[in-house]
């Protein structure tokens, strides 16, 4: 075997090498290209948690979730397809490719943060003990024998059953029975997510909540799947300029009745 021939099988092995490598590398992913091929974008919504998410008399989906996935789908100049889902279903969604992005109450936390990609946040999502208007209650010790409505196993529940040893919890089965509660008089104090009070409030208008201890603040932000660095970019964007002139302010505002404030949101995204 020549030099000259034996130099050229070890290039020849090597090209191929290279080759292999280079194919073997798998590409990376562009769904924000797929979804203005499409001319739609597939959002994930439960609509069984309102205000975020309902149906209306129409039977038409509604709610703030529904008003920031379709003003999305506008900035993007596609069509809005509402996947219908459920909290367990909204990431399992986008894993098997059945959703584009997610806006369906996700919120911000370490572990979600292993599987997807979060935007900035667009809103925040206090979990607080309310009281009515003229009830003193500034700190948990304030809370000492009195009754405080909760659902059972909710992070209210954990919070509340570790910080507040002195009240008497009554926990309840879903936040529905625990607004009737609430409305009809049977506990004067309860621990949920702010986003519900106005709902609460709105079943007996002479009982009006308002929050009164904060216990957690989540973020909640537009989920996607990983490795999806232009579709990640665009929706930062999206989100930071739709905060910054008011429109996802006022998205909240009309379905929840708080003017959320952009500064700490636009300061917890980084």
């Amino acid at each position: 075997m020549t030099k000259t021939f034996a130099r050229r099988r070890i290039l020849g092995a090597a090209g191929a090498a290279l080759a292999v490598l280079t194919f073997g590398v798998p590409a990376e992913a562009d769904t924000l290209d797929d979804i203005r091929k499409a001319g739609k974008v597939r959002i994930p919504i439960d609509l069984a948690i309102p205000p975020f998410g309902m149906t209306d008399d129409k039977m038409q989906p509604a709610g703030s979730d529904v008003d920031l996935a379709r003003l999305l789908a506008k900035d993007l100049g596609v069509e809005l397809e509402i996947v219908t889902t459920t909290g367990p279903t909204r990431i399992p969604f986008l894993q098997t490719n059945k959703a584009d992005l997610v806006v369906s109450t996700l919120s911000i936390t370490p572990e979600r943060a292993k599987v997807v990609d979060f935007s900035l946040p667009y809103a925040d999502h206090p979990s607080v003990v309310a009281g009515m208007k003229g009830d003193s209650i500034k700190q948990m010790s304030d809370l000492d024998g009195r009754k405080v409505a909760v659902v059972r196993g909710t992070t209210q529940d954990t919070d509340l059953t570790r910080q507040a040893k002195g009240a008497q919890l009554i926990r309840y089965e879903d936040d529905a029975t625990m607004a009737l509660a609430f409305a009809s008089g049977q506990v004067d104090v309860l621990a949920t997510a702010r986003s519900l009070l106005p709902a609460i409030s709105k079943k007996n208008p002479a009982r009006t909540l308002e929050p009164k201890i904060t216990m957690q603040t989540f973020y909640l932000a537009i989920g996607m799947r990983k490795n999806e660095p232009k579709l990640l970019d665009w929706v930062n964007k999206w989100v930071r300029t739709n905060l910054e002139n008011g429109k996802l302010v006022a998205i909240y505002k009309t379905w929840h009745g708080i003017e959320i404030d952009p500064a700490p949101l636009l300061k917890a995204g980084g």
